[in-house]
């Protein structure tokens, strides 16, 4: 059994700590350019890696079978005597043994390879027949099995399958020399099904992409702009969100001056919080990849920052509470802190209150890329309108939303009560890993909003 080959490789080593991870993987991935399928690509992994910690220091070792484990081992534990020199650090967690089963309604793993690509090809076909203005489409599936197994010299043994199916069609248009995108994207923890039947939302992200032809661009300046759930839960999750992780903050002087627990953000009615324990979303699990189990960690509470997000080591070397955020692209990859699933939660106004508050603004809705660096950020809007005497106007392109984050947080006076998450999901980017994570909020309002344009 692997519980009882682990438990024997990790006895008796001199280490603070050592902890080995095996990885179990079967993917399918689908890419098109315009209307072809340019590439099919079908992989299965198994593969490891064992982290040893001594006075501070960390060996890391991989591997991709699981052979000559206690050599590998071995190797860890001296890697780690080389370079340690204080002392370890880890924040105290439970004890686990547990296996946590993958529970599916329909596994993409069952569906033919054939079904798959007669959904995209028809996904495909919609998208050019709407228009003679669509210039290329760029489209594709990807299907994703993850078991993994982590057990540590403290007694921790956890066994954890996830699994991820997601089908993306974006759609660009062109008239003279304007060229404007749109896209449809449709993901699912545990049901192929609800990746098929979805024609009508391609049609109207095509529909989207060609009426962007026609609107003009913004003129730049400081508005009141209300978000979408969309661009909202992805200004959280960029802007805020990545300032709460605990390695960010640990390694940066100038940012454990400014995050501060217990300085006030925002208004009494700006809630932001993480959690992998929230269920059925890109960023949903109930051990993290050091075997922490997971929780909900309020960021902000009522406008006051109440906490960040940690690995074992980050909260162990910063006097905190581990918070299940250790992650790992793979068994190729240390954890690092990661957000999970990043929401804002919801208020007491409407978006119908929020237009009417407001005389002269721009509704932003989904976005298409962004930027962050330290406090500063930088969106772009997927869709945009102007808003006059409170009411939607003449529709908007080439819309962006910047700024310094700490003022835009203070300027959020209105806060939706329809929450919504964005199902597409995405994946984040970090050190040269990505994960997945989900993102959900309500509509937002913010005051003083720096907007570009022409």
């Amino acid at each position: 059994m692997l519980r009882e080959r682990l438990e024997e490789v990790l006895r008796g080593h001199n280490a603070d700590f050592v902890e080995v991870r095996v990885e179990e993987t079967e993917s399918t991935q689908l890419s098109y350019r315009d209307r072809e399928l340019d590439e099919v690509g079908r992989s299965v992994n198994l593969g490891g890696c064992v982290r040893a910690a001594y006075k501070g220091g960390w060996g890391f070792v991989s591997f991709n079978d699981l052979t000559d484990l206690e050599e590998k081992v071995d190797l860890a534990v001296r890697q780690a005597r080389l370079v340690g020199k204080e002392r370890t650090e880890l924040a105290p967690v439970p004890t686990v043994v547990d296996i946590v089963p993958l529970v599916l309604k329909r596994s993409p793993l069952d569906v033919p390879l054939a079904d798959k690509k007669r959904m995209m090809d028809e996904y495909i076909e919609v998208a050019w027949g709407r228009s003679p203005k669509v210039q290329t489409t760029n489209a594709g599936y990807g299907d994703l099995r993850r078991k993994v197994t982590v057990a540590n010299s403290e007694g921790t043994y956890v066994e954890q399958e996830r699994a991820r199916c997601r089908a993306t069609v974006q759609v660009l248009a062109r008239e003279d020399g304007n060229v404007q995108q749109s896209r449809a994207a449709f993901s699912s923890m545990d049901d192929f099904s609800r990746l098929e039947e979805r024609h009508q939302e391609v049609a109207e992200a095509t529909d989207q992409a060609v009426a962007l032809l026609s609107a003009q661009p913004a003129t730049g300046g400081e508005y009141t702009v209300i978000c979408d759930p969309k661009i909202a839960a992805v200004f959280a999750h960029e802007a805020f969100g990545h300032l709460s992780e605990g390695d960010n903050v640990y390694e940066n002087e100038r940012l454990r001056q400014v995050m501060v627990l217990g300085r006030r953000f925002g208004r009494d009615n700006l809630n932001i919080a993480d959690g992998a324990s929230i269920p059925d979303q890109p960023g949903s699990f109930k051990y993290d990849d050091e075997g922490t189990p997971t929780q909900k960690t309020y960021l902000i509470k009522e406008g006051v920052l109440v906490g960040r997000l940690h690995s074992r080591e980050t909260a162990g070397k910063m006097g905190e509470e581990a918070t299940g955020n250790a992650r790992a692209q793979s068994y190729r990859h240390r954890p690092l802190v990661r957000m999970t699933n990043t929401v804002i939660e919801p208020g007491d106004s409407s978006f119908d209150a929020m237009l009417a508050a407001t005389k002269l603004g721009i509704y932003c809705r989904d976005w298409y890329g962004g930027s962050t660096t330290h406090e500063q950020f930088a969106f772009s809007c997927a869709e945009a309108w102007m808003i006059r005497d409170g009411k939607l106007a003449e529709p908007l392109r080439g819309t962006t939303l910047s700024g310094n984050l700490f003022t835009t947080l203070e300027n959020i006076d209105m806060i939706g009560r329809d929450f919504a998450w964005t199902e597409a999901g995405g994946t984040c980017g970090k050190g040269g890993q990505s994960a997945p994570v989900g993102q959900g909020s309500p509509y937002i309002r913010i005051l003083k909003a720096v907007v570009g344009g022409k």
